[in-house]
């Protein structure tokens, strides 16, 4: 386990204020045509508490309290959470996009008693209770008026249990305390203004940490509304901004991408949004979304683990991510030398282990990220002369070509130049001899209108395109495999390799 101090604030003591609130709450947009439930913060607190109950007794008391979570952003989703601060037990958020026994390998690794599931996110062949059947709402009637009782929580106590994506293996269970929930929220709180007044928007998947650090605990610790948004959807978006005078929205990856391709209005700008926070948004996106609707984006970096955090601040170039942070480095993947400016390596936290409390079961991992005391964050990046940081991609995308070791995102970030595309994922494939060869993925509204001799015209004319990162082959495609969160799953992209069911170019560099 990572060592650190816990001296953060509780889910619970964020909650407790709420207890009484009646003035504000929580609304719940189930679809598009549907009815919007709402609940204040005092009756949705006493939900939770009515839920803990009888969670409780269905649970164990020789296992884990662990409890799985296969649910939309619904309000139920939200009382679990609240059930969560009040009792100890642990929410355990499962991706419903993983199937079979990948989905089930989560909830066994979890320690999962049982598996909570509405009718939105449940899955063939996992077993899991109805959360939307008269059955179960009998049983929670049974329960209705539990004590609300707000427990003196340790800050290192295990909150809430969250998976990464898996874009390159198994994903694994990251440890969230109380602390590492709490302490980001009462800080974007802070950093943003936020507080009873606002309206905060939560359409991103709350199984995931982006959702639960970045827009539901700065809501709750703000003592703010909340608007939930079961799924998200870009054609709705501003729509529920208006309606519900949201002030706040948090997102990650390609979201605000989505929202930017619907049909522009001339009155986009007249909505309440002040921020828009997130991470891994398209940089060319940033300044768009901004500008078109009026709003304040500020896009962060960083990771579920939460081990290494950058910032950018008004003064950080289009397409970085921020300045370097004290004790966060850039270093060589063999030696653990700071690399100079201008040379790919990993991004570290020399400090030590930042938010990162850990893996569930997994202490092999766990070590290999903490290895000699320093936290490997397993991303590429290199710097300018300035100390601004760009990122380079993950490790696992590292691409060995002609003996150079490559990083994708800069080639990356050079192709989403070329006219009509709108999205660009480069990955590694087998090279006949040895090494890799550089593979794109582009996606373009119609994959016929891709004309290769063009493509390689402007590839020609990208003066800060290397030789070896010319790719040797696209794939054009009109649209790309993808998390739940938004994340493209490049591993599958690898495998499929030439053998595609796209439409397949080889760019030639003569």
């Amino acid at each position: 386990m990572p060592v650190h101090t816990s001296l953060g604030p509780t889910v619970a003591s964020l909650l407790e204020p709420l207890a009484d609130v009646d003035d504000r709450g929580v609304a719940a947009i189930d679809g598009d045509d549907a009815p919007v439930s709402y609940a204040s913060w005092r009756d949705h607190i006493q939900a939770g508490a009515d839920l803990a109950s009888a969670l409780r007794d269905r649970l164990n008391p020789d296992r884990p309290p662990h409890v799985g979570v296969l649910l939309g952003n619904t309000a139920f989703f939200g009382a679990v959470l609240v059930a969560a601060a009040l009792s100890g037990i642990v929410a355990v958020g499962l991706n419903p996009t993983r199937r079979g026994a990948a989905l089930q390998r989560d909830i066994d690794h979890a320690d999962c008693q049982f598996v909570l599931a509405d009718r939105g996110s449940a899955v063939d062949g996992i077993t899991a209770l109805d959360v939307e059947s008269p059955g179960f709402a009998e049983e929670l009637r049974a329960h209705a008026g539990a004590t609300v009782r707000f427990p003196d929580a340790d800050p290192d106590d295990l909150f809430m249990l969250i998976f990464t994506s898996g874009t390159s293996g198994d994903p694994k269970a990251v440890r969230c305390t109380h602390e590492k929930v709490a302490f980001p929220g009462v800080m974007l709180a802070q950093r943003f203004g936020l507080g009873p007044s606002d309206t905060c928007y939560l359409s991103m998947p709350l199984f995931h940490s982006n959702a639960i650090m970045a827009g539901w605990a700065p809501a709750v610790a703000a003592g703010a509304s909340i608007v939930l948004r079961r799924k998200f959807s870009a054609s709705q978006f501003i729509g529920d901004v208006r309606r519900f005078g949201a002030t706040y929205a948090n997102y990650v990856g390609k979201p605000l991408s989505y929202i930017l391709a619907t049909p522009e209005r001339p009155d986009d700008a007249d909505n309440p949004l002040r921020v828009a926070y997130g991470n891994e948004g398209a940089p060319r996106d940033l300044s768009r979304f901004a500008s078109r609707f009026g709003v304040e984006v500020v896009d962060g970096f960083g990771s579920s683990e939460g081990g290494v955090a950058i910032a950018r601040t008004p003064d950080t170039p289009e397409g970085a991510l921020g300045p370097l942070a004290d004790g966060v480095a850039i270093v060589d993947v063999d030696t653990g030398a700071p690399c100079p400016p201008g040379v790919v390596g990993e991004l570290v936290n020399t400090a030590g282990c930042g938010q990162f409390r850990g893996y569930y079961h997994d202490p092999g991992a766990e070590a290999e990220r903490m290895t000699g005391g320093v936290y490997h964050s397993g991303d590429l990046a290199y710097r300018d002369d300035d100390g601004f940081a760009y990122f380079a991609g993950r490790l696992g995308d590292w691409m060995r070509v002609d003996g150079e070791n490559l990083g994708t995102a800069p080639i990356e970030r050079v192709l989403m130049r070329y006219p009509g595309v709108t999205e660009v994922a480069v990955y590694p494939i087998p090279d006949p001899t040895v090494g890799d060869r550089v593979m794109a993925a582009l996606v373009l509204p119609d994959a016929g209108d891709f004309d290769p001799a063009d493509f390689t015209g402007f590839l020609r004319r990208q003066t800060d395109l290397g030789p070896k990162q010319w790719p040797a082959f696209v794939r054009v495609a009109t649209s790309l495999p993808r998390t739940e969160t938004f994340k493209v799953v490049k591993r599958q992209l690898s495998a499929d390799g030439l053998d595609c069911p796209d439409p397949v170019h080889e760019i030639r560099r003569t």
